[in-house]
């Protein structure tokens, strides 16, 4: 399968401005792209690609003060299938853990670890290891919390969900991603497309979609602790330990954005 992927996002800049943005595709997916994938910016704005620490392609530049517009539009090929389940996946020793992974084990920005490792025994201790402990917390997550777009925040950490049991997308990625870690299975927060593929229109703005990956039986492992279904057609942008290293955009400084548009639909396949 085919599918469009894109956006449009413009804000009105007061003064000068740096920028970091994550809006390419993740470098395991380039192999995919049947077009290019690039961030366009208006002509008189300069902007450097490089690879943060996670592997995560990274646009920056210095926007003038006025009208900022970034888009693009982009061809990628999908197997169509939807995300592997592997029930008797292991979870790996910490002690066996590869060193890059080990940092998934830890407290982060929005993931308390410290905080909520006596909840997260106290309610999954007693659950066989592996894929079925990921997937209680994954289900328990998903049964907790009521989903809104009220109740975003920026500031909201995972033990704020749990004290509140209210959320979006990110909040619930980021609860059940620190419930792994405190039981010492690492997991990573993951940003990219999510259309309505495969399942009924949802009927609300397409948006840049959240799930978290947890290393289980020496590789990662697509969870999804809003949904909680195996759905067709993520495309991954970027990882890191939670939303703040994934964030589709970064300003030094203030900005008001006035127009964002994501696209994420199947299409034919070209000449077709």
């Amino acid at each position: 399968m085919f599918i469009r992927l894109g956006y449009d996002i413009q804000f009105d800049v007061p003064a000068p401005l740096a920028f970091v943005a994550q809006l390419h595709v993740h470098p395991s997916r380039t192999a995919d792209l049947r077009e290019p994938d690039a961030v366009h910016l208006d002509d008189d704005i300069v902007s450097t690609v490089y690879s943060d620490s996670f592997g995560n392609i990274c646009t920056r530049f210095l926007a003038p003060a006025g009208h900022l517009r970034m888009w693009n539009s982009t061809l990628i090929e999908d197997p169509g299938l939807p995300d592997p389940i592997a029930p008797n996946a292991r979870e790996i020793p910490t002690s066996e853990l590869p060193n890059e992974v080990l940092r998934f084990l830890l407290s982060s920005r929005y993931c308390e670890v410290d905080l909520l490792s006596p909840i997260a025994v106290e309610l999954f201790g007693n659950i066989r290891p592996g894929w079925e402990r990921v997937q209680a917390i994954v289900e328990w997550v998903n049964r907790k919390v009521t989903f809104g777009y009220q109740y975003a925040r920026p500031t909201k950490t995972a033990l704020d969900v749990y004290t509140e049991r209210l959320g979006v997308c990110r909040d619930f990625q980021h609860l059940a991603v620190t419930f792994c870690r405190c039981l010492n299975i690492p997991a990573r927060y993951v940003a990219g497309y999510l259309g309505d593929i495969g399942v009924p229109p949802s009927g609300t703005p397409m948006d840049f979609s959240a799930w978290f990956e947890a290393y289980l039986d020496g590789q990662w492992w697509t969870f999804d602790a809003r949904h909680n279904k195996p759905r067709i057609g993520r495309v991954l942008m970027a990882t890191g330990r939670d939303a703040a290293d994934v964030a589709f955009l970064t300003s030094f400084g203030s900005s008001t954005l006035t127009k964002f548009e994501v696209i994420s639909d199947e299409v034919p396949p070209p000449g077709s």
